[in-house]
């Protein structure tokens, strides 16, 4: 059945036919080309805007005769077309035209009425609306991303998807896959939140062009471009947890087609925190030191754009109960017969990393391109968690080749390539018994993927992929796409699709490793730990209307998306409190997502932003069918921002609050424990509140204070047996809220555009 929607998803595209262009270029009075410029048939929506050279391309249509083309502060012209099939308009200033200036405020978070997937994208102010340290705290003010607690010992917080765990999201930066393999755990901890320029947010199956493991969604992080970055930019902050960061951006233009930017990161937690008096610790003592040098070569002439990334990144956490000191309690240290051997936790990451990306855009032919995408990436993680030792390298190849064009018209377009992905693990583990597991994977791909947009109110996309896997042998995924507008500023998107994933079961559930669980492969034959590679299919549906209420607009989008697994890796807690058992689906696992979103322009400038989520997750564990546990069926949230307005020192201030409101969650069945470690099968709902004030002097300078957990919520009992840390019924993994308290920073921004740099 799945295999005929395959085949189905991949028939959609119309029959293709021939069409003739009609191309040309706009200038202005000085014979410079005009970027962006307007050019349409009259009395239709089919149009276009012109590209750096100011060149277009229309499909001729025997209805249209007249063509638009125009361009703020000129003169709109109108040409009727005949036999002519090149032409070259030359706008002229309309000087009748007096100045106008318009001030408008783009929102921080978008998604485009006309784009045929479901995306959200994030722009950097978003990320500046809340102590945004690291990627994992990006989603703090944003209700597309899931924001959960993973532990009560490494600090590090898991997001979700349609209420999937992270492994199940294609997490990429520039469009190349980056937080996969070892790195699943804490790799959203290793991309400082000032690099970021934006984030994009797909939810369900995304493009084929970027592999085949996405199944829950696609999260892109888009990085400072070096033609784009400021000379200068500073960012210090502190917390009242102890945590202090500095960021550092310096920019040069290295001549007219070479930029270069270099990002200097580092933060460290120094100041021990028990604020439960349980005997733990908070949060992980430790120290990152990050550093990324990027490239970029531009010639718009020729048609060349490349980057050149590489960067290096040191991390040390140190956590455990609170007299713990690694130098005289890590594993293998003596320690003297009458004193109390004390638990501790270290995971110690150094990770480089390397990627280009070269792209060429024919000139004759502004539709047309190719692009080669290459990285390499090495991680190393050292770590122990009382007892239990986890150590793992990664290295990692990944390539992508990729060419676009169209097929008659640019209606009608298209993109396919080649992959090719290498990955070479080696991982030690002492649980506490000593074990080893050292594999290869490699995979090679080709995909196709082709977009049907009239430009109006409809498109789609429909795409498919073969792989061919040393582990998972040869398969297809297909994906699909769809977009309708029925009326004025709503729209309808569809989508179904398909992904296949190798579960990395120790990297992904390291949160498991600060408990004394017993760890059972239930081995089915599988050539991935024993057991068989993770398969699902995703489909969703989304509506959205925008509206005008009080005279200030607003949107309400439903979404609906459905998980269905073939086979799921099961991670199940719950057979026993004293073990974690992986095992093969052995029935059925799915997840159902709904969700409303609110976004309302209260006044000028003051923002609502609102939305529900439901979700019914249900596996068919050994022990029966149950909801998955730590997952809340219920979440509301709610963010308000406001600014006021620029003074002539271009200075505001910002106001931005989030609620976050969470239903009870299924607690892990605890009853093998001791009656004092012992949970109830469901937590209480819980709330958060979050604030912050920005005060922008001008330009060049601001400061910022906030608050997050300002209700100071904790959770009762976040670790079991923290009195007797290396018995049977310690576990430090049953997670669901605030662990710290009340969290108040501050911090400032400092930044040099080129103008101000020349006035210096």
């Amino acid at each position: 059945m799945k295999y005929t929607i395959t085949v189905l998803l991949c028939s959609l595209a119309p029959s293709l036919w021939a069409q003739e262009q009609i191309k040309g270029q706009v200038v202005d009075e000085k014979n410079q080309p005009i970027w962006n410029a307007s050019v349409y048939w009259e009395h239709s929506s089919i149009g276009i805007t012109t590209d750096q050279k100011g060149q277009f391309s229309l499909p001729l249509n025997a209805s249209h005769q007249t063509l638009k083309i125009s361009f703020v502060g000129y003169k709109e012209q109108t040409i009727t077309i005949d036999q002519q099939r090149e032409l070259r308009i030359q706008l002229t200033p309309d000087t009748q035209m007096e100045e106008v200036v318009v001030h408008t405020k783009q929102r921080n978070t978008q998604r485009s009425i006309k784009g045929t997937s479901n995306t959200i994208t994030m722009n950097s102010g978003e990320l500046l609306k809340a102590a945004c340290c690291n990627i994992s705290e990006a989603f703090e003010t944003n209700p597309a991303i899931d924001v959960n607690f993973s532990d009560a010992i490494t600090g590090t917080k898991q997001i979700k998807m349609l209420g999937l765990s992270s492994p199940y999201i294609l997490i990429a930066e520039e469009n190349i896959p980056s937080v996969r393999g070892a790195s699943q755990a804490y790799g959203l901890t290793f991309t400082p939140g000032t690099w970021v320029e934006s984030i994009q947010v797909t939810k369900g199956a995304g493009s084929v062009v970027n592999g085949f493991e996405s199944i829950s969604g696609q999260i892109n992080t888009e990085l400072i471009k070096p033609m784009n970055d400021r000379p200068l930019f500073v960012n210090l902050y502190g917390s009242s947890e102890g945590r202090f960061e500095a960021n550092v951006h310096a920019n040069t233009q290295v001549s007219e087609k070479w930029t270069s930017s270099l990002f200097l990161h580092g933060n460290a937690r120094k100041t021990k925190n028990d604020m439960n008096d349980d005997g733990f610790l908070d949060n992980p003592l430790g120290e990152q030191i990050n550093v990324m040098n990027r490239w970029q070569y531009t010639d718009l002439e020729k048609g060349w754009i490349s980057f050149l990334t590489w960067r290096y990144m040191k991390d040390n956490k140190q956590s455990g109960e609170y007299d713990y000191d690694k130098d005289l309690h890590a594993p293998g240290k003596p320690i003297d017969s009458s004193a109390r051997r004390l638990w501790g936790s270290e995971v110690n990451t150094e990770k480089f990393d390397v990627s280009s990306k070269l792209g060429y855009v024919f000139p004759e032919m502004p539709f047309q391109s190719i692009g080669l995408q290459l990285s390499y990436n090495y991680h190393k993680q050292d770590s122990y968690f009382g007892a239990n030792q986890y150590d793992i390298k990664h290295n990692s190849i990944y390539s992508n080749l990729l060419f676009s064009s169209i097929i008659n018209n640019t209606l009608n377009k298209f993109s396919t390539g080649l992959s090719f992905t290498l990955d070479k693990y080696d991982e030690q583990i002492a649980l506490p018994t000593a074990a080893a597991y050292q594999r290869i994977d490699n995979s090679a791909g080709a995909f196709f993927e082709y977009t049907y947009d009239n430009t109006d109110n409809f498109s789609f996309v429909t795409g498919l992929r073969f792989d061919v896997h040393n582990r998972m042998g040869a398969f297809f995924t297909p994906r699909f796409h769809l977009r309708y507008n029925p009326w004025e500023d709503a729209v309808i998107r569809a989508s179904a699709g398909r992904g296949k994933r190798i579960a990395n079961i120790f990297a992904e559930n390291q949160n498991l490793f600060a408990s004394n669980r017993e760890f059972i492969i239930t081995q089915a034959g599988g050539t991935i730990y024993g057991l068989d590679p993770e398969i699902a299919w995703n489909y969703g549906l989304s509506l959205s209307q925008g509206f005008s209420l009080f005279d200030r607009k607003g949107d309400l989008t439903v979404d609906f998306y459905r998980t269905d697994f073939e086979n799921q890796i099961v991670v199940d807690i719950d057979q026993s409190a004293h073990q974690v058992n992986f095992y093969n689906l052995d029935g059925k696992s799915y997840a159902n997502s709904l969700q409303l979103d609110l976004n309302y322009n209260l006044a000028r400038s003051f923002n609502l932003r609102a939305a529900y989520k439901y979700y019914d997750i249900q596996t068919d564990f050994k022990s029966g069918k149950q909801e998955r546990p730590l997952q809340a069926k219920h979440r509301f949230f709610a963010n308000l921002e406001y600014e006021t307005a620029l003074n002539a020192q271009q200075g505001q201030w910002k106001f931005d609050f989030t609620y976050n409101w969470m239903g009870k969650q299924r607690l892990p069945d605890t009853s093998a424990n001791r009656p004092e470690n012992r949970l109830r099968p469901y937590s209480n709902p819980f709330s958060t509140m979050n604030a912050q004030i920005t005060k922008v002097f001008n330009e060049r300078f601001e400061i910022y204070i906030g608050g997050e957990n300002i209700g100071n919520y904790k959770q009762d009992r976040v670790i079991l047996g923290a009195n007797d840390p290396f018995g049977t019924d310690f576990d430090s993994s049953i997670s669901y809220a605030p662990i710290f308290g009340q969290m108040y920073y501050a911090g400032l921004r400092f930044k040099l555009d080129r103008k101000q740099q020349t006035n210096l």
